[in-house]
């Protein structure tokens, strides 16, 4: 029998480039549509698949390559008798490489306007058959979706054959291929029919890139990005604008940091270490917002990661690159303060446009080992008619904003967790201990002198009056917390005694 290769691909680079290189070694091509269009022009001799089938492309090409004269060819076992006993009965040639790849699903639906039907239309049928069918006939077949592999495959086909590993390889990658693909058009369909938790989770991401090792150098990492991203504020669309690769830990950090800067419609600064807010504030601009962040605690700002939701002026940046520090990420920086920045070339410096107004939506998902928690992302604050000042002081328009302010950071700390502000600047944080206690100790200690007068804001609520004690020692003027306790009075009635205003939320925010 003849040796074939079917050619059809929506993605044309490399094609006429391999479909000559099988030319020259003896391969008939078989082609459709805009594949067969293109390698004709190219003067490559084709077959049409219509010439293999009898039978004509119909329903406006929706049925081309589902005829058992493909598949047939395809999946017959060659050294299997019966195979190919039945394969000259029926005047069918074996199809020995089949290369495919799929209808553009991702990029139609990532066009503005693409409506459903336009989505449907573009949900490939053919393609995915004939690539399972040569992957699962792996030994007969060389079946190939990645362009990459193109020139590799000529050479080993202008040395004998393609040995073994590698097509279970090109087999491996055709499956991945066709799953990534599925998943793709189920989660579309799922955000489009609304249904949020669905009885089977698939997900797709794609490789970005390797990196040199995770948290700790004796773990091997990469750094996977969403198929569809269903957000521009994806920290994988950033610009990198300076500075070495980015690290697992850098990468880590600085998805904390845009959560906590999206927070603020406010120009805003947000300084994280090792994942956890370290310095917030809001300014007038970047310098103000930055150099309110970098005092509140010069110390944990070391290397630490910088976050704006406004453009980066060049005071600001002067100031920045007195620090060391990892990575800033902003939506924009003027161009001296670029021009600045890049005098640090290890400096990451990224750019995300939508961090200015941008918010985030997608759920939140924590791995289990076997296993995987899926909850809808923590987007909210609190709900203002839920707002209630419970004690005989009351909060004034000022005293809400404050308290407001430091609810935004204490949602960021890990739970336990204690935010100490004043003039919209944190003084004292603290979170991820084991008891609340302990976490209003130690930031009303960062605090210091400088607690009194200031705010405090707790990510749950009270169950004793002893945090009530600790910050009327400390002067604190009021304090920010979701209520709910069984125990709700006896830190009330501690608050009147103290003078201490004490506004509940209704609405807690663990971070675990």
């Amino acid at each position: 029998m003849k040796k074939r290769v079917l050619l059809s691909v929506s993605d044309k680079s490399g094609i006429v480039e391999f479909a000559k290189g099988l030319e020259k070694l003896g391969y008939e091509i078989i082609s459709t549509g805009g594949t067969a269009k293109i390698l004709k022009e190219n003067g490559i001799s084709v077959l049409s698949v219509s010439d293999i089938t009898k039978f004509p492309e119909c329903l406006d090409g929706r049925v081309k390559t589902l005829n058992p004269k493909v598949h047939a060819g395809i999946l017959a076992v060659r050294g299997n008798k019966d195979h190919m006993k039945q394969l000259e009965d029926l005047e069918v040639n074996t199809i020995d490489i089949v290369c495919v790849n799929l209808y553009p699903f991702r990029a139609t639906i990532e066009k503005e306007g693409t409506t459903f039907l336009d989505a449907v239309e573009n949900i490939d049928i053919g393609g995915p058959c004939m690539l399972r069918s040569a992957a699962k006939n792996f030994l007969d077949v060389i079946v190939v979706c990645d362009p990459n592999d193109y020139g590799i495959i000529l050479e080993k086909q202008q040395k004998g054959n393609v040995d073994i590993e590698y097509r279970k390889m090109l087999m491996f990658k055709t499956y991945q291929h066709t799953a990534s693909y599925d998943t793709i058009i189920a989660n579309y369909l799922s955000k489009e029919i609304g249904i949020k938790s669905p009885d089977f989770l698939t997900l797709a991401f794609e490789k970005k890139q390797d990196l040199r090792y995770g948290e700790n150098p004796h773990q091997s990492a990469a750094y996977y990005e969403e198929t569809i991203p269903n957000l521009k504020l994806s920290l994988s669309k950033a610009q990198i604008l300076n500075g070495k690769e980015l690290s697992f830990n850098n990468l880590n950090d600085a998805q904390g940091a845009i959560d906590t800067v999206l927070e603020f419609d406010e120009c805003a600064c947000v300084a994280v270490k090792h994942a956890t807010p370290c310095g917030v504030a809001l300014g007038k601009d970047s310098f103000e917002a930055f150099k309110y962040a970098h005092d509140a605690d010069p110390v944990s700002i070391f290397g630490g990661i910088i976050a704006f939701n406004k453009t980066v002026n060049e005071k600001c940046a002067k100031e920045m690159v007195k620090t060391f520090l990892e990575v800033i990420i902003a939506p924009d920086y003027d161009k001296n303060a670029l021009e600045v920045l890049k005098t640090k070339p290890n400096l990451r410096v990224l750019k995300l446009s939508e961090l200015d107004g941008g918010k985030q939506t997608l759920c939140d998902i924590k791995i289990l080992h076997g296993s995987m928690l899926v909850q809808k992302r923590d987007s909210d604050l609190f709900d203002k008619n839920s707002l209630v000042c419970v004690t005989k002081l009351k909060a004034n328009k000022e005293d809400l904003k404050q308290l407001e302010f430091g609810f935004k950071v204490v949602k960021h700390l890990k739970s336990n967790a204690i935010a100490i502000t004043k003039d919209f600047t944190t003084i004292g944080t603290n979170g991820g201990q084991t008891n609340r206690v302990s976490a209003a100790k130690n930031a009303l200690e960062q605090a210091g002198m400088n607690a009194k007068g200031a705010y405090l804001a707790s990510d749950g609520f009270f169950p004793f009056a002893d945090i009530i004690a600790l910050a009327k020692n400390y002067g604190i003027k009021a304090i920010i917390q979701p209520g709910g306790s069984v125990k709700d009075e006896d830190s009330i009635k501690a608050c009147d005694e103290a003078g201490i205003v004490m506004v509940m939320t209704g609405m807690r925010h663990f971070k675990h």
